[in-house]
């Protein structure tokens, strides 16, 4: 059914089995169990009230049951995309909370849009692009980002300043004033969290150490003592609004949007990805672009924020036995119940707690192993990951990527204009022709030049092809009389190439050496024809192979019949 392709959750709904709602109701219910207490603290994180975690991490859920296609995937506040979210508002908003809840909603609006937009346009295919070193080079930023930003509630004092920098630097000042009995509890929870992570990976350990938190603060009377608490949490859903939200706004939240986007996009995919290799099965790329922005749109119209693909929840949900996305929608369910009925327990929640969960999220952010092994890999690699984790805490989340980014495209753009090439030859009981470079007893073949080159031609290369055949011909002893392009490796041919190509040629026949190509194919070809170049070479010199080049011209130079390259058309 039509309708079943561009909305995939009527089929699942028309499909779902019985036996399957079980394993799905208990992953959603372990899903809310983390997402509740994540939400809050993702929430503060980013710069809102507490309940606005709980927005976002409702209609979202839905969305994506309705038009993703990942059977594990959860949605909902990510710490990567908050502290982006962050990092785009705090300029715009002025230190006003409606203003700045307006520009998130509008944010997320912006975001879905384009995320939409991109999945219809099939451009899922981006996720490709951002490259694993800077994957985690941004997600080691981000994790030192947060864990620096959540100092100073951890220990009870207020943390000044923007940027890493300046908040460490004001934590360390301010080490004089912390408050001892937040210290204790916020330290105390974080402990049972890297603990429970480690000896019961699959207990909802944030909600364990949430409630552990709103006891304290109750038995104990810490709010008495000074020990920061959430305070009053609305109970039930805000009315839809639209943002307000001047022209003048519209471009940086555009351009925020687009790195967002971006990032969002990929993580999530990333961690889909990965759970459907793990479970079996493929996801749809563009159809996941589509539903991360519906779900993303969902959360602006709730009155959320910018939402994303959540690894730990979506492991939860795998490990707890979830079969579908419908465990999603439980446990969306389960927080929709939470804000119309327990929030009064909310208001108990010690600050230090939230701060405890998003220092150990930050810790399990921290990939230092995966760095090891780049430096050990690829220093190459490892140098874009470091830029991209520097770029992160210094210049900020979007310029820090963009420009580890640009490094990278730099040096993919160097390496593709000085690509890999070969003389080639023959090697005595060897079939084929191969690279003389580093190789024993590969003799080349007498009167002819065979040579390789390892990269399409294109503009950004011409220029290098032509020094490299210059420097091939003149090593080359003078009794060469023919000069044969494996073009088995270029792909593509464009017209800057193509005037290259005849250059060589004119060039190579003032040498009395003739230009033959061998395994020209698909546009390569296509360009040989439509330049006229063929015509210019002649079709004597065009061959299907590089064998048949070397037969031929071994037969002519032995029967007498070589034809002067003067001989070939000329323009």
């Amino acid at each position: 059914m039509m309708i079943e392709r561009w909305i995939p959750g009527i089929g699942l709904a028309r499909t779902y089995r019985r036996e399957w709602l079980r394993s799905d109701v208990l992953a959603g219910l372990s899903v809310a169990a983390v997402a509740v207490p994540t939400g809050i603290a993702y929430a503060q994180l980013a710069g809102f009230p507490p309940v606005v975690g709980l927005y976002a991490s409702i209609l979202p859920p839905v969305a994506y049951f309705l038009f993703g296609s990942s059977r594990q995937l959860i949605v909902g506040p990510d710490s990567a995309t908050c502290a982006m979210v962050a990092a785009t508002l705090v300029p715009l908003a002025a230190n006003d909370p409606a203003r700045y809840a307006s520009l998130s909603v509008a944010l997320a609006l912006i975001v879905g849009v384009m995320a939409v937009a991109g999945g219809l346009a099939r451009l899922g295919f981006i996720a490709n692009f951002l490259s694993k070193p800077i994957l985690i080079g941004f997600l080691n930023g981000i994790a030192l980002s947060i864990i620096i930003s959540q100092l100073g509630k951890l220990f009870g004092f207020a943390v000044e300043g923007h940027g890493v920098f300046r908040q460490l630097y004001s934590f360390v000042n301010g080490l004089g004033q912390t408050h001892w009995p937040t210290l204790a509890v916020g330290l105390s929870i974080f402990i049972v969290l890297r603990i429970l992570k480690r000896a019961a990976p699959k207990l909802p350990a944030p909600l364990i150490a949430v409630f552990a938190g709103i006891a304290a603060v109750m038995f104990f009377g810490l709010q008495g003592r000074g020990v920061a608490v959430v305070g009053t949490v609305p109970r039930g859903f805000p009315a839809p609004a639209l943002p307000d939200v001047g022209a003048g706004d519209l471009g940086t939240l555009v351009f925020g949007a687009i790195g967002i986007v971006v990032i969002s996009y990929c993580s999530a995919m990333l961690t889909a990805r990965s759970f459907a290799a793990k479970n079996h099965y493929e996801v749809n790329a563009n159809q996941d672009f589509i539903a991360l922005g519906v779900a993303n749109i969902f959360a602006g119209v709730s009155q959320g924020f910018v939402i994303s693909g959540a690894d730990s929840r979506t492991a939860i949900n795998d490990a707890m036995g979830g079969k579908t996305r419908l465990a999603g929608v439980f446990a969306a369910a389960v927080m929709a119940a939470v804000l119309l009925f327990l929030t009064d327990p909310l208001a108990h929640l010690p600050v230090a707690a939230l701060a405890a969960v998003l220092v150990s999220a930050g810790v399990g952010l921290l990939d230092i192993g995966s760095l090891s092994r780049l430096y050990r890999v690829s220093h190459v690699e490892f140098r874009h990951s470091l830029v991209a984790m520097l770029g992160v805490i210094t210049i900020g989340v979007l310029p820090g990527i963009l420009l580890a980014l640009g490094l990278a495209i730099l040096k993919l753009l160097s390496r593709a204009s000085r690509p890999h090439d070969a003389i080639l030859g023959r090697l005595k009981g060897v079939d084929g022709f191969h690279d003389i470079a580093g190789q024993e007893n590969v003799e080349t073949i007498p009167g002819i030049i065979i040579y390789r080159f390892d990269a399409s031609l294109l503009f950004f290369n011409a220029d290098y092809f032509k020094g490299r055949v210059r420097s091939v011909v003149m090593a080359a002893k003078p009794d060469v009389r023919c000069f044969i392009l494996d073009a088995e490796s270029a792909i593509l041919l464009d017209a800057t190439a193509a005037d290259a190509l005849e250059d060589i040629r004119v060039e190579l026949g003032g040498r009395g050496i003739t230009l033959a190509i061998a395994r020209a194919k698909g546009q390569f070809r296509e360009m040989l024809y439509s330049t006229g170049l063929r015509q210019r070479i002649g079709d004597a010199h065009l061959y299907p192979s590089v064998r048949s080049a070397v037969l031929d011209w071994t037969e002519r130079a032995r029967d007498g019949k070589v034809i002067e390259a003067e001989e070939v058309v000329t323009p």
